[in-house]
């Protein structure tokens, strides 16, 4: 049903019209700018006390405002009329995923989005056919993932969201069954995690490797992977804590919290990138055979090369990455087209090449 809302949509916009929209979070400062690179004009969807560096400070990114209490609204009929009447092309980011919600967006939100909805929630680990399944299904490198703390044999780290920040993670690390009691218990106490979440969380094995988080892009009209680019993540308070000398660290036992605050750019030796490209492949082709049409656009393969130099993801952004470093930073896209091409250019590259050649229902869902 909704694929058929999306095909007319699609059908009835102004080709010669066409916005692209994001919601004013995230990674649309990089949307914008690249849409605006490529000549379109853009929409930003803003929640009210969180708005002004899309309203003030980088208005002229934006040609068309909508200003709501909450993201969440955006679904309302009236809303998505608006951006219907902007022929708007919409490209989710993780904070769309996270305040609007996967429910709204598969069943309430008929904007065409430049990417695959029904994809967008494989990033949670709960649910069926999620990013485990699929980069195991795809023979991409994972770390070995732990069914309970009793199996625990090795490094491992804990993925559990905060207590109040259910969008941050209170990740930590352990290497036994004792030490993940004691430490898992310890941040009960302190009110970081709760139980349940713990209960739910994945215990998976630590990659000890250099990190890359791999951009990338795929075309269903030319068929082609594009390497935007790697990044690394700069986090807090890990980074901090890990700017003391070891002695310090022991001493100071505060509990380390990995919740994302920017990113840097880093490159990645000329003999290994076959190997990312070879793992991108094997993904967009399991992904066309498990959530047809696939995975359209951009997406990220986060993960770490070991000292035997295997590739091993253990994080899957299915949509666009936030990390708007890779233009100014990666020589790859230069490789390719020439120019430096961010996420936001590849995005608007793609919808002109799919209205010139009359494809555009190829390249949203």
């Amino acid at each position: 049903m909704m694929n058929l809302k999306i095909k007319e949509r699609i059908t009835n916009y102004d080709s010669k019209n066409i916005r692209i929209g994001v919601l004013g979070s995230h990674s649309a400062l990089e949307i914008a700018s690249g849409a605006k690179q490529e000549g379109f004009e853009t929409v930003v969807v803003c929640q009210k006390g969180r708005d002004k560096t899309y309203t003030k400070y980088y208005k002229k990114l934006f040609d068309h405002i909508i200003l709501l209490e909450k993201f969440v609204d955006i679904t309302n009929k009236d809303n998505v009329a608006k951006l219907a009447n902007l022929n708007t092309i919409f490209v989710p980011n993780r904070s769309f995923s996270v305040y609007v919600g996967y429910e709204r967006i598969e069943k309430e939100f008929t904007i065409p989005l430049m990417g695959n909805r029904n994809m967008l929630r494989t990033e949670e680990r709960n649910t069926p056919r999620n990013q485990q399944y699929l980069l195991q299904k795809a023979g991409i490198f994972t770390p070995r993932i732990f069914n309970s703390p009793d199996e625990i044999d090795r490094l491992v780290i804990v993925k559990v969201p905060e207590k109040n920040r259910a969008i941050e993670r209170a990740f930590f690390y352990a290497t036994s069954a004792e030490e993940f009691e004691k430490i898992s218990a310890d941040r009960i106490e302190k009110g970081i995690i709760t139980k349940d979440a713990l209960d739910d969380s994945l215990i998976e094995e630590y990659i000890l490797g250099a990190k890359f988080n791999a951009n990338l892009f795929w075309s269903p009209i030319t068929g082609e992977i594009d390497l935007l680019g790697f990044d690394r993540r700069i986090q807090t308070d890990l980074d901090g804590l890990l700017d003391l000398p070891a002695q310090e660290q022991l001493d100071i036992k505060v509990p380390s919290q990995n919740i994302e605050i920017g990113h840097m750019g880093a490159t990645m030796r000329e003999s290994q990138i076959e190997k990312i490209f070879t793992a991108a492949e094997r993904f967009v082709e399991t992904c066309k055979m498990e959530y047809p049409p696939g995975m359209i656009g951009l997406f990220a393969l986060q993960g770490a090369v070991s000292k035997d130099l295997k590739f091993y993801v253990f994080d899957l952004s299915p949509r666009v990455p936030g990390c708007p470093c890779v233009e100014s930073t990666s020589p790859y896209m230069k490789y390719k087209y020439g120019i430096e091409v961010g996420p936001g250019r590849r995005v608007a590259m793609e919808v002109k090449l799919a209205i010139k050649t009359k494809r555009l229902a190829e390249v949203v869902t």
